[in-house]
């Protein structure tokens, strides 16, 4: 997943602090951060699983690939972007199409549809902006906090490349290494990735 399950209870939690009781009301705070994160989690799912699928459509064309001299990534993506097209899904990954955070705009536009329409369908909210102006809103605090985020990021990855030797990015050590890190930097902000 793109992001880390416990940055999307943060966000989520965030989203509620910041927005209620000015956009919506809840009675129950937790409630409510959990369902924002549970509408969440499920439309980042839909871009693993489709990443997923993509990998077991590559396994069928090893042979090919090797044969031709085309590379995984390559392939990789090309497939991934006829998949995405197909099924008129928006890229996730705000990388892939120049946004500087983890998430597209587009991407961000999308979930806060989502989580509009699921707050007018919850009775653990009681939307007293317009529809539209809520959407808004979270907009923008998501992108604030997925810049904040980017922030975590950057400095995990600066972490890495202050050490003394060279660490490829891609390896199980630059991975292991980016983790732990990015945990601190969370650690921070009073967020526990756990173990």
């Amino acid at each position: 997943m793109l992001l880390a399950r416990e940055f999307i209870s943060y966000l989520s939690r965030q989203l509620v602090e910041r927005l209620s009781p000015t956009m919506f009301e809840t009675s129950n705070p937790a409630v409510a951060a959990e369902a924002i994160a549970q509408t969440i989690t499920e439309d980042l799912s839909t871009e693993d699983r489709l990443n997923d699928e993509v990998r077991e459509l590559l396994e069928d064309y090893s042979d090919y690939m090797r044969r031709e001299n085309i590379s995984y990534q390559e392939m990789f993506r090309k497939i991934k972007n006829q998949l995405l097209a197909q099924r008129k899904l928006t890229r996730a990954s705000g990388r892939d199409t120049g946004d500087a955070m983890k998430l597209s705009r587009d991407r961000v536009n999308e979930i806060s549809h989502k989580l509009v329409s699921a707050m007018r369908k919850s009775r653990d909210f009681r939307v007293r902006k317009d529809p539209n102006e809520l959407r808004l809103a979270i907009v923008r605090e998501m992108t604030d906090l997925l810049q904040l985020e980017e922030r975590i990021d950057k400095a995990a990855r600066q972490k890495i490349r202050t050490q003394k030797r060279e660490i490829t990015e891609g390896g199980d050590e630059y991975d292991l290494l980016h983790k732990r890190y990015y945990a601190e930097e969370l650690k921070k902000l009073g967020i526990n990735l756990g173990s």
